[in-house]
């Protein structure tokens, strides 16, 4: 699905629930939030994004602890878990997401090889109940191939977090 297409059916979801929504942002470096706001309106379900690219940004503007990235790196589920509850407790909103990766062309290790990307959803139902999830993908491509289909991916994911 292209991401227009999804952002549309985002927009829709968020909308009928009177919802909104927040990104927090790494290596993407407000990929995402330019594509969330392309669709005319976004501000009634869109609220805010936050692009912490460094790991002092993402200690200060989202509260992710210092001692995850030193344990498990920046780039790593439960960074990318911390980010997107961050994020949501500070825009005080029901849907969050989060990216965290290497888009290269360098940086990568034999362990997280350029490519390998993390991503995180934390989603507070009308209950109060919240579900934080978090997931590692690997793509292939150069650095803006990386960075777009890590945009994709992470609002279809969302999309079919909603839905179901």
């Amino acid at each position: 699905m292209h991401s227009l297409d999804t952002v549309q059916t985002l927009a829709e979801i968020l909308r009928s629930r009177n919802w909104k929504m927040t990104v927090a942002e790494s290596c993407t470096g407000g990929l995402v939030c330019a594509t969330l706001t392309e669709l005319a309106g976004s501000s009634e379900w869109f609220e805010r994004g936050y692009i912490t690219y460094s790991n002092q940004a993402k200690e200060e503007s989202l509260g992710v602890p210092a001692e995850l990235i030193q344990s498990f790196g920046a780039v790593s589920e439960e960074v990318a878990k911390a980010m997107a509850k961050g994020a949501q407790l500070n825009a005080d909103v029901n849907a969050a997401i989060s990216i965290t990766g290497i888009a290269g062309p360098s940086g990568g290790s034999a362990g997280k090889p350029v490519g390998t990307v993390c991503f995180g959803w934390s989603i507070q139902n009308e209950a109060g109940e919240n579900r934080v999830l978090a997931k590692t993908m690997h793509f292939a491509g150069d650095r803006q191939a990386i960075r777009e289909q890590s945009c994709n991916y992470v609002l279809s994911e969302l999309a079919k977090l909603l839905e179901n």
